[in-house]
């Protein structure tokens, strides 16, 4: 067991935004049994918890940021992402792949910003618009937790982030996955998880400075 001094943190520190991760149609129009990527029981209701964050940035004027996989039709860009368990997905021009603007309080003014790969922050211009806007933290939501979101806050962290992840606005292919990516967050930044009525606590108190 190391031991060492730290600075305890605040879950928000600066200015925050949210990050709502690949939370799109196909999670709302797809019932099959069989889907391309798997889900752990009680996906679709922690997508639907994760409004109550928008919903809270919204109120507390915190950028809101939607992020969304999406493909070409002619699968060029799929890279290695098909050389595991997912099959074809997020394809361009289903409507599936459209970000869930009216389940999630889409509003003017709110950020899209798509992704060919599982990081907001591969590819992307995610850092630009992070730095326009001055954030220091970030308050991740969405799926999957042990894909899309653990890598994007790996990559957060890495880019001297704070980063947050509400666990009950989460969901991950199975819950053991899921599980064990909230512990490999939580182990890069103490106090990474938490639960969204505790992040939305903070955003309703935290007072910002310029």
């Amino acid at each position: 067991m190391t031991t060492k001094t730290k600075t305890a943190r605040n879950l928000i520190e600066g200015r925050s935004a949210l990050i709502v991760i690949d939370i799109q149609k196909s999670t709302f129009i797809d019932n099959s049994e069989v889907r391309s990527i798997d889900n752990m029981p009680g996906y679709k209701d922690r997508m639907i918890a994760a409004r109550d964050l928008v919903d809270a940035a919204h109120e507390n004027d915190i950028p809101v940021i939607f992020i969304q996989e999406v493909h070409r039709p002619d699968l060029i860009d799929f890279g290695r992402e098909l050389d595991g368990d997912e099959d074809v997905h997020c394809l361009e021009g289903d409507p599936r792949t459209e970000v869930a603007k009216e389940e999630m309080g889409y509003r003017k003014g709110d950020y899209i910003i798509p992704k060919r790969r599982y990081s907001a922050f591969f590819g992307t211009d995610l850092e630009i618009l992070l730095r326009g806007l001055k954030v220091d933290t970030l308050l991740l939501c969405g799926g999957l937790t042990d894909v899309c979101v653990h890598y994007t806050f790996v990559d957060g962290h890495q880019s001297d982030y704070f980063c947050r992840v509400a666990e009950d606005c989460t969901g991950g292919s199975s819950v053991e996955a899921h599980e064990a990516a909230l512990k490999a967050m939580e182990y890069l930044q103490t106090g990474a998880v938490q639960d969204r009525t505790t992040m939305i606590e903070a955003m309703s108190s935290h007072e910002y400075t310029n």
